[in-house]
């Protein structure tokens, strides 16, 4: 009995394993959806913890599966739980959790990709963006195949302050391939830096937690699996809009063993390229003789902030589309020639 004054802490009561669930509902894990089952609940505990205090807190968890971590969440004692499932094949197990944790789970049938979270939770949980984040967290061991563009999408909402960012910070425990979480934290310099660095680190602190090894999924994957906490930033360290900043970004990175010089060639049509290219560098105060992993952050600030200024005067230049120009180029080439043009060493490497 719990002492006067004192709410007692919440307990599912006694449950079929994870392993016995799989069993009764016969679920198996489809390898075209990359699924991978983490059946060992003190692992689930540990990436639980990850998130912080969950005490009361609205929590979204993406991609529950047979439920593992979801038993995890309900044992810290969360207010609601909302769980995002696409197979509708785990949906029976899930719902046999819910009767468990009564008035605490919600469960829809659909693709986080497309689920429109700015409805998913009570208006109340709000918060203004320069407060302590919201009592909200989002939570998901992710398929691989969806982690990149959903991370992608969600950093876009940040940018926004949009989707789940609309109540405010909410911050993000989630599970990626090892490498994925380690180009989401690689520093300047890490052979891992990537375009996922940039675009996670300018909006959010970023923390690689623990590593989980491979074998202790079923399945196992052939890769281990980084748990990565993500906290959006009061401000971003680069104050540009969120499709500009990718944009440089992603040409930056486009030849990631070549000079950055050779990257940034790219924003620009072949009319004046260099010109605008040396002009670009020149200003921003960037070596263009550097690699792309070498770059700070805030080399990649004064990249974006002059190449802003440079779309304001021209504003042709942010639409401007490097592969559509050697598209054409090659076009041009195939109609004004009898033989098959060989590809160009851009047309490689891109």
């Amino acid at each position: 009995m719990a002492a006067p004054g004192k709410v007692a802490a919440f307990r599912l009561p006694p449950l079929p394993t994870i392993g016995e669930i799989i069993k009764l509902f016969r679920l198996k894990a489809l390898k075209q959806l990359s699924q991978n089952f983490l059946l060992d609940l003190r692992l689930t505990d540990k990436i639980v913890k990850q998130a912080g205090e969950l005490k009361n807190a609205h929590v979204c968890e993406v991609g529950p599966g047979p439920g593992g971590i979801t038993r995890s969440i309900l044992s810290a004692g969360v207010e609601q739980l909302l769980l995002i499932e696409k197979d509708a094949r785990f949906i029976p197990g899930l719902q046999m959790l819910s009767e468990a944790a009564p008035g605490k789970v919600r469960i829809v049938h659909g693709d986080i990709l497309t689920y429109k979270m700015e409805k998913a939770f009570p208006k109340h949980l709000k918060k203004n963006w320069e407060d302590e984040p919201p009592d909200i967290h989002i939570i998901g061991n992710l398929p691989f195949s969806v982690s990149t563009p959903l991370i992608i999408k969600w950093l876009e909402n940040v940018s926004k302050r949009d989707g789940p960012f609309i109540y405010g910070r909410t911050q993000m425990t989630l599970t990626f391939q090892k490498e994925v979480g380690e180009r989401l934290t690689a520093n300047p310099g890490s052979n891992q830096r990537s375009r996922l660095s940039i675009m996670a680190q300018h909006l959010c602190s970023v923390e690689n937690c623990f590593i989980i090894p491979g074998q202790a999924f079923v399945p196992k994957p052939e890769v281990d699996v980084a748990v990565v906490h993500l906290t959006p930033l009061v401000q971003p360290k680069i104050q540009q809009p969120f499709e500009l900043v990718e944009k440089v970004v992603q040409s930056v990175f486009q030849f990631r063993r070549k000079y950055c010089f050779r990257g940034i060639e790219t924003l620009f049509p072949e009319n004046g390229r260099l010109k605008r290219t040396e002009q670009l560098m020149m200003t921003a105060d960037v070596d263009p003789t550097l690699r792309p992993f070498q770059l700070s952050m805030s080399q990649f600030r004064n990249l974006c902030n002059v190449y802003r200024k440079m779309c304001d005067e021209d504003p042709s230049l942010f639409v401007f589309n490097y592969r559509e120009e050697l598209r054409q180029k090659k076009k041009r080439s195939l109609l004004g020639s009898t033989g098959q043009p060989e590809q160009t060493e851009e047309e490689n490497q891109l």
